[in-house]
């Protein structure tokens, strides 16, 4: 036994492939009162209903039948009102569903490593976007499957492209997107794109899961349909669609109650119901009661707030950036979402940079090889504008734009 680190087993030979989160790690710079931090997509607290979660947990602990349902064990399909409040909402959304099509998660990440743990045997291919959000790297990678990169604007890869790089022993099991302002890019995939991507995964046969945590931070014009609302126009029926929908209520009303959902057909929610039973037994009662009592009261008014401040946040990066950043340095102009991405010349090392920013000039990012499954994208980084206010953003992205021009 090594006495410095402590005795550990035999790990399963999936514990290899486990990496900490670079993003998580980087949140504890928040603490520091001299770092301006855009790495964390962490929602403003100044959005939070404070008033209104108090008033919520206090009528559901003020009565004594109530208080004693909320503090109680529940079952695993999640609050039934809160689930018929979600199936309403998908509706509105164009996916007709009922409370059957619908589990409560401990936000969308607990959602996509269930769907991960349901869907991917060793070897098998997951399709995703290159870069892709960090988290669902993290939640598929534990079982060991292997990716390949989905180019849905402007690539021509057919269904049998894909199967013959799946090998004849694999095959390709899955598709992964964020369609709506998408974590790390913040880019919107045309209907277009949406439509080739339901094309390609009918061909393959294969599900695609829908991660749609930015969807209703939409800053300009109407929202794209949503791929699982595409698909049950297509098919006709949400028990007929190979969409699995993941939605959470953290960038819209709050991270810290830890709620979000699957919509998908009613034979795939049963089967994730049996994961949800061997993983935590169910969410929080009584903080699937506050949220219900939310959504119902707050939730279009907080979208509502949330679009004009962080839109207000993005346009205040976008000028500085191009008020700062020298020749050779590009960026995304989301329509909506928390992130913005930057592109630097080719041989500058985001991960090298990320160290000089915070011991020089006091500014945190994240380096862009994170959200790659092969760690590529080296020159590249992701800024979050969800928290620091307009005038730190300029100071950051001033700071940040000095020191890139002198490398």
């Amino acid at each position: 036994m090594d006495e410095a680190t402590g005795w550990e087993p035999r790990y399963a030979d999936r514990a290899a492939r486990m990496r900490a989160s670079e993003i998580r790690e980087l949140l504890k710079l928040l603490d520091r009162p001299d770092i301006i931090s855009f790495a964390g997509g962490i929602p403003d607290p100044a959005l939070f209903p404070m008033e209104e979660a108090r008033e919520a947990y206090a009528k559901c602990l003020a009565s004594e039948t109530v208080a004693r349902q909320g503090l109680q064990y529940s079952v695993s399909e999640g609050y039934q009102p809160l689930r018929e409040w979600i199936a309403g909402y998908m509706g509105r959304l164009g996916v007709r569903c009922t409370p059957d099509n619908i589990l409560i998660t401990s936000g969308s990440q607990q959602a996509l490593e269930f769907i991960g743990k349901l869907l991917i045997s060793s070897g098998e291919t997951v399709l995703v976007e290159m870069p892709t959000y960090l988290g669902a790297l993290q939640a598929f990678s534990a079982f060991e499957p292997q990716y390949d990169e989905l180019r849905l604007e402007n690539g021509n890869r057919t269904a049998a492209s894909y199967g013959e790089t799946a090998g004849r022993s694999e095959r390709v099991k899955m598709a992964y997107v964020v369609p709506d302002h998408a974590n790390p890019t913040g880019k919107t995939l045309s209907v277009a794109a949406r439509e080739r991507l339901l094309d390609l995964a009918q061909d393959l046969d294969i599900p695609v899961v829908e991660d749609t945590a930015y969807a209703a931070l939409c800053f300009e014009g109407e929202p794209k349909p949503s791929l699982q609302a595409l698909d049950v126009k297509r098919c006709g029926s949400i028990d007929r669609s190979r969409v699995i929908y993941c939605g959470t209520f953290s960038k819209t009303i709050t991270p810290g109650l830890r709620v979000g959902w699957i919509c998908a057909a009613a034979p795939i929610v049963r089967r994730l119901v049996l994961i949800k039973q061997a993983a935590d037994l169910n969410c929080s009662l009584l903080n699937q009661m506050v949220m219900h009592r939310l959504a119902e009261s707050v939730f279009e008014g907080q979208v509502k707030r949330a679009r004009t401040h962080y839109a207000r946040r993005r346009d205040a990066m976008i000028k500085a950036l191009a008020n700062h950043m020298p020749a050779g340095v590009s960026w995304s102009e989301p329509g909506g979402g928390l992130f913005v991405w930057l592109t630097l010349p080719a041989g500058v090392d985001a991960a090298a940079l990320l160290q000089r920013a915070v011991d020089e000039i006091g500014v945190a990012f994240v380096p862009g090889a994170a959200f790659f499954p092969d760690a590529r994208g080296r020159n590249t980084l992701r800024l979050s504008y969800s928290l620091p206010d307009e005038p730190t953003i300029r100071e950051g992205i001033s700071r940040l734009g000095r020191l890139v021009a002198a490398l």
